[in-house]
């Protein structure tokens, strides 16, 4: 089976090259070099359930971050959201699905590299995307996920009439991979329960790159963060705001790779293999904590300054991965 969807993998790698060769040749290539057609091991549920059993694994999906791509769709959904920085320090996020599937996620954008990296930690993970740098798509094909770009699953895709171009692409989540797989498939190593002694009193915190930032505001009435990013509160199109329960800020090495994008500029990779130190926000308080992820396959452990678990409230989270 792993040899048939290797085999399946290697056919849709060639047909996305033979498309990103013909965009470089054309108009209509995004600024990220996105393929666009110019038409426009600690397991726990994250949302306020019970632990079910896992029928498969999680989608992943890369969404668009700039300015012009809000209001999100399906956003509020997702179990987990990473935040990490892409070309000119701008921003995109990457929303992981495992309990539910709304019926439409979007805008959906182009991989990156470090993405093939952090998602190592889950079992072939189906990974919805929209493009990448050609030199990247090799490295796609060899990963132990399931890519499922619109060029291989065009009738999951569709182009909204809310925006314009490259920033109009939606995913009905069902029409790729059915139902959802359960938060079992959640193989994260985030850990669920009452909150540890300690912390300080936290109302907001700002987290910024060089051209993005993300503001997390506590609410009392909601119990949860309420999220702004670059200074604008985080709706979705559905009017829903975004608002995890815990909020990571998770300090990572950022360097350079060996890609770019077409004007030039470096594409950042993302460490999230090692170790360093963190901020957990969870019940209007912060805590200092240490992560640890000894490798790819593994999930990622927060532990308190004295080597205690992190737990985390249920429901949302967000990690954000800011420069150490």
């Amino acid at each position: 089976m792993r040899h048939m969807a290797r085999m399946r993998r290697g056919a849709m790698t060639a047909a996305l090259l033979a498309a990103t060769m013909t965009c470089s040749l054309l108009a209509g290539c995004t600024r990220d070099g996105a393929i666009d057609d110019g038409r426009g091991r600690t397991q726990g549920p994250s949302q306020d359930q019970d632990s079910t059993p896992s029928s498969g694994s999680v989608l992943a999906v890369k969404i668009d971050n700039v300015r012009a791509a809000r209001p999100q769709t399906g956003l509020e959904a997702a179990d987990v959201v990473y935040a990490e920085q892409v070309e000119g320090g701008l921003s995109r996020l990457m929303a992981v699905y495992a309990t539910r599937f709304p019926k439409v996620i979007g805008p959906v954008r182009s991989a990156r590299e470090s993405d093939l990296e952090l998602l190592r930690q889950f079992d072939e993970p189906t990974l919805a995307f929209s493009g990448a740098q050609h030199k990247l798509l090799p490295l796609i094909n060899k990963a132990p996920l399931h890519a499922q770009p619109p060029e291989t699953a065009s009738g999951a895709y569709y182009r909204g009439t809310d925006k314009p171009p490259p920033h109009n692409l939606y995913l009905r989540p069902q029409r790729l991979v059915g139902s959802a797989p359960g938060s079992a498939a959640l193989t994260t190593g985030f850990r669920f329960g009452p909150a540890p002694a300690g912390g300080s009193p936290e109302t907001s915190r700002t987290v910024r790159f060089p051209a993005a930032r993300f503001t997390f505001t506590w609410s009392d009435s909601r119990q949860r963060w309420l999220v702004d990013m670059d200074g604008t509160p985080t709706v979705t199109t559905e009017g829903k705001k975004v608002a995890p329960a815990t909020v990571v800020v998770q300090y990572v090495k950022v360097r350079a790779s060996q890609f770019h994008d077409f004007l030039g500029n470096n594409t950042p990779y993302t460490e999230t293999v090692g170790s360093g130190k963190a901020k957990v926000l969870r019940d209007g308080r912060a805590f200092d904590v240490n992560w640890a992820r000894p490798s790819a396959t593994d999930g990622t452990e927060f532990t308190t300054t004295d080597g205690a678990p992190m737990n985390f409230p249920r429901g949302q989270v967000w990690v954000v991965f800011a420069k150490a």
